[in-house]
């Protein structure tokens, strides 16, 4: 028998990801996250089938994200990458350390700069 659970569906042989039980007192079908173990009045279905899980009319699908799975990235995700690229692409500031030719004050520790990559001075020193 293989380690790997698959899908309930018939002609299904993809690896199961989340599991279906049904709640009939309450009309509720429960898509989870995969059971540890494998139970008889459970369905184990893929990502596909799982996605496109729809329950008959007058039941309500209650679906329980995982919290260990990865999510999909949202608009803020999106905006603060955007946010952080244009960021490193603006030039450096010119002022007093530049002048000076020494270091930044706002930063002790930092001795050069060159684009993006700084150089810094040994905490021990």
């Amino acid at each position: 028998m293989s380690p790997v659970r698959r899908c309930s569906r018939t002609a299904c042989g993809r690896p199961a990801v989340a599991t279906l039980t049904y709640v009939y007192a309450d009309s509720t079908a429960v898509l989870g996250p995969l059971a540890t173990y494998a139970e008889p009045h459970c369905y184990d279905l893929c990502a596909e089938h799982s996605e496109r899980l729809t329950a008959p009319r007058g039941w309500e699908v209650v679906r329980l994200s995982d919290p260990c799975a990865p999510t999909r990235p949202s608009g803020d995700d999106l905006e603060a990458l955007a946010n952080a690229v244009r960021e490193a692409a603006r030039p450096p500031d010119r002022g007093d350390g530049a002048r000076s030719g020494g270091p930044r004050t706002a930063d002790p520790m930092e001795v050069a700069r060159r684009g993006h990559l700084r150089v810094l001075r040994s905490p021990d020193s």
